[in-house]
């Protein structure tokens, strides 16, 4: 009950659902007089009643309201409701690009991967990392994620080269029905991006920006974008991939 009252008093205090709010303390008030006396007119019941209803009809035809700043842009944390594993089982599609891309290839991610976009034939993963052989690049991604992070717990050069490993091993040695490419970047964008069937009409992309002296990785700021919030801005950070791709050298 006490949540209820906030969550009310909340409302009130915003200005939000009046409607609702007014109908539903007039049905209430209306049904408690109606049972300790008949000094309401059944014409008067009905009116409330319609009332009600009409409300509850209209409400449902309302356009939801706008998601805040808050739940839009998120740290981490936001993947928890919906994590990455169980989005990747479905996909079809799935682009990367990051840095190292060492926590996007987790081994519950890759198993996913492995039984998914890999596993169809009208499957594709393509993953863009950092060049190895481009030492000005390398030596810069330590300057932006390693020694601007306060609380740091892993390091860049030995999580690039697990990487590397890995996607040498899917190459090699994973049976695939679907496509599987990998590519090497000589530049930092300043932010990392996942795109979970891009080309389809449930679409989606992740961004998240590497930012300055963060206290941790996971304290990053992102969002996630559908191809049905914004065609304009979902079709800009696809592209950005797919420049990115364009640029990346074949390993």
């Amino acid at each position: 009950m006490r949540g209820v009252a906030r969550r009310v008093t909340a409302d009130l205090t915003a200005r939000r659902h009046l409607d609702a709010y007014v109908v539903s303390a007039l049905a209430l008030v209306f049904a408690i007089v109606t049972v300790v006396s008949d000094a309401i007119s059944v014409d008067l019941r009905w009116a409330v009643a319609l009332a009600g209803l009409g409300v509850l009809v209209y409400r449902t035809t309302a356009p939801k309201p706008d998601v805040t700043i808050d739940e839009l842009l998120q740290d981490r944390q936001g993947f928890e409701a919906t994590p990455i594993a169980k989005r990747l089982r479905t996909a079809r599609e799935v682009w990367l690009f990051a840095p190292t891309g060492i926590n996007f290839l987790s081994e519950e991610n890759l198993a996913a991967l492995r039984t998914g976009a890999l596993n169809r034939p009208d499957g594709s993963l393509r993953i863009v990392v950092l060049d190895p052989a481009n030492e000005a690049a390398m030596n810069l991604a330590v300057r932006q994620l390693d020694d601007s992070i306060t609380y740091p717990l892993q390091e860049f050069g030995a999580c690039h080269q697990q990487v590397v490993r890995r996607l040498e091993a899917i190459a090699r040695n994973w049976p695939k029905a679907g496509t599987f490419e990998y590519r090497y970047l000589d530049y930092n964008p300043g932010f990392s991006l996942v795109a979970i069937d891009p080309t389809g009409k449930d679409g989606r992309v992740i961004v998240e920006f590497h930012g300055f002296r963060n206290e941790a990785t996971s304290s990053r700021m992102h969002f996630e974008l559908e191809a049905s919030d914004s065609r304009r801005w979902f079709l800009y950070w696809t592209n950005q991939f797919e420049q990115m791709w364009a640029a990346a050298r074949t390993a």
